[in-house]
Order: C-alpha cells, then sequence, then structure tokens
C-alpha cells in the first residue's frame, strides 16, 4: 500500500498510513493528532507522547525516518501550522476527519491492493506494529506499554494469543 500511496502522490494518505502503524494509536487518537503533537518547528519529532482518549493516559510512540518524511512533505504540502490538525477536514463543521473518514480512506487502499476490504479495520493498522514487536521479541510487556494497556491480559487477548502460542514459545526456550 505505501508503494501505491508514494506512487500516486497521494501525501496526505502517505502520512496516515505511516504514522497509524508507527504510533499504534487508536483511530480516534490518530485523526485528531495535531501538528505540535509530532513536530517541532519545521522538523518531525522522533517520538511523541499523547494523552489517550479512551483510557486517558500518555502514550508514547516513535516515529521512523520514512514516516517522519512522510509527515513532513504532508505539513509543508498543506500548509499546516504547529496548532492546525494534522489530518484536516475538508468539512466545516468538522476541525479534522472523523474516524469514519479513516475507515473509508483505509478501505479504498485496501481495494487499491487486491485485499478484501472487509477482513480489515482501522484497528488493523494499530496492531500491525505491535503484532511484528511481539512476533520478533516476545516481550509482552513492551508491547503493553507501547499500546498503553493498563493489564497484561489485555495485551495478550488483543494479540490474539493463545496457550499454543505459550507452549511454543516454551518448547523454544531451554534450561
Amino acid at each position: 500500500m505505501r508503494l501505491q500511496l508514494r506512487q500516486r502522490h497521494r501525501t496526505r494518505e502517505l502520512a496516515l498510513l505511516n504514522l497509524g502503524i508507527d504510533s499504534k494509536l487508536r483511530g480516534c487518537d490518530l485523526v485528531a493528532l495535531k501538528v505540535c503533537d509530532v513536530s517541532h518547528g519545521d522538523q518531525v519529532a522522533p517520538r511523541a507522547i499523547i494523552q489517550q482518549r479512551k483510557t486517558g493516559r500518555p502514550v508514547q510512540f516513535e516515529i521512523a525516518p520514512v514516516t517522519r518524511q512522510a509527515v513532513h512533505e504532508w505539513i509543508r504540502q498543506a500548509g499546516l501550522g504547529s496548532g492546525d490538525y494534522l489530518f484536516p477536514s475538508r468539512l466545516h463543521g468538522s476541525p479534522h476527519i472523523c474516524t469514519r473518514q479513516h475507515a473509508r480512506v483505509l478501505r479504498g487502499w485496501l481495494r487499491d491492493a487486491g485485499l478484501d476490504w472487509t477482513e480489515y479495520g482501522t484497528h488493523s493498522i494499530r496492531r500491525t506494529k505491535a503484532t511484528l514487536i511481539d512476533r520478533r521479541t516476545k516481550n509482552l510487556r513492551a508491547v503493553q506499554l507501547l499500546l498503553g494497556h493498563s493489564r497484561l491480559e489485555s495485551t495478550v487477548r488483543y494479540l490474539g494469543l493463545d496457550v499454543d502460542d505459550a507452549l511454543e514459545i516454551s518448547e523454544q526456550t531451554e534450561i
């Protein structure tokens, strides 16, 4: 999807996808980001911290170089200022795109990529990097912190881990 967005010069959408993956934020928090949440002056920061709407708890996230570049290009192209929403709405009654619009945009990406859009949602973007981190490190505590979950059980359920996964890890561990 990234390649298609880059080739089609869809700067806003590339920034939205990349930042959604890197931040691991829920859609409601992602669409409500302001430029000042992710940048200092004219530089996109390598890390950011925001307060989650659902839990009220702060969550910190990294912004990879490829994402910083996409976000920087979007801010420049759109002429956004520090206090502006990063993904402003085109509708007059809304300051930023809504989660429903975010879902529509995702559906378009999936169709363009030839994927079944009914199998994915905006939460799939949140889950992407968390799942990769879990698979590579098996560090549930790190994933829990990155997602801002208060309970480890929530992270286990969120990642869809089960007894078979735990047994597989156990089998790979020798004493």
